[in-house]
């Protein structure tokens, strides 16, 4: 089978973003996800069987449409978690860079190294979501260890190619100076991470878990405060982290 052949499930595609990498990207957004994280802002992508089945060549024509738009940008594949279709997130990367397309992945991290390994070695630009260095945080959180999300990151670190980390910042989780001090201590040790984006946490995506019908234990939880965010980015900049 040609990789152009190999089919997957689409969540949904945004044409003109400016936030998941650099410059103007495609945003490819595949369907299904491991996690179930308490503040997803999209639980309708966690179903790996819904969304809409599509070829990489299809996808492949899709982005043509756009080339002069994001030629000095590129191609982002998120989710969902996008490495849960590992040989589909693969084929598209391969074909995009073909055409001379940047291509990133934004993921949790979620999947075993061994199962995403070469579409993770191919990315030119990994967008890894640590959700929380405790491990017992991050179960509570996510349903999920961080082992796998940390491997990911050490096999970057090992073949030297990029890693921006961002971080959710939670009120009661994970916006807690100590717990913000022992990340950036940890991350401090990579010279693959290229930039930090902590990212406040916030409440756009209540209404899914409404019509879903989906438990949500953050109704009560406020979005940080500005002094809060400062507090988190100015830990970093002790720990020398080029965070955003």
């Amino acid at each position: 089978m040609s990789k152009l052949d190999i089919t997957g499930r689409i969540h949904s595609v945004e044409t003109f973003g400016s936030l998941d990498g650099p410059g103007i990207r495609y945003l490819l957004f595949l369907q299904g996800c491991p996690m179930r994280c308490i503040y997803c802002h999209n639980p309708d992508s966690w179903d790996l069987h819904s969304g809409t089945q599509m070829s990489v060549e299809e996808i492949m024509r899709d982005i043509s449409r756009y080339r002069n738009f994001i030629m000095t940008g590129g191609i982002t594949l998120s989710g969902g978690e996008p490495l849960m279709q590992p040989q589909f997130c693969e084929a598209i990367i391969s074909e995009s860079q073909k055409r001379g397309f940047h291509v990133a992945v934004d993921t949790s991290g979620s999947m075993p190294l061994e199962k995403c390994k070469e579409a993770v070695a191919l990315a030119d630009l990994l967008l890894l979501d640590i959700k929380a260095l405790d491990e017992k945080l991050c179960k509570e959180m996510t349903g999920h260890s961080n082992h796998n999300p940390l491997a990911i990151l050490d096999y970057r670190e090992q073949i030297n190619k990029p890693v921006w980390i961002r971080h959710v910042l939670v009120p009661g989780y994970t916006l807690d100076k100590d717990k913000l001090t022992n990340l950036a201590q940890y991350l401090s040790k990579y010279k693959c991470i290229e930039r930090i984006e902590l990212l406040p946490f916030h409440k756009m995506g209540e209404y899914k878990w409404e019509q879903l019908n989906l438990p949500y234990k953050l109704y009560d939880t406020p979005a940080p405060t500005r002094d809060e965010i400062d507090m988190a980015v100015s830990i970093m900049k002790e720990y020398n982290l080029p965070v955003k």
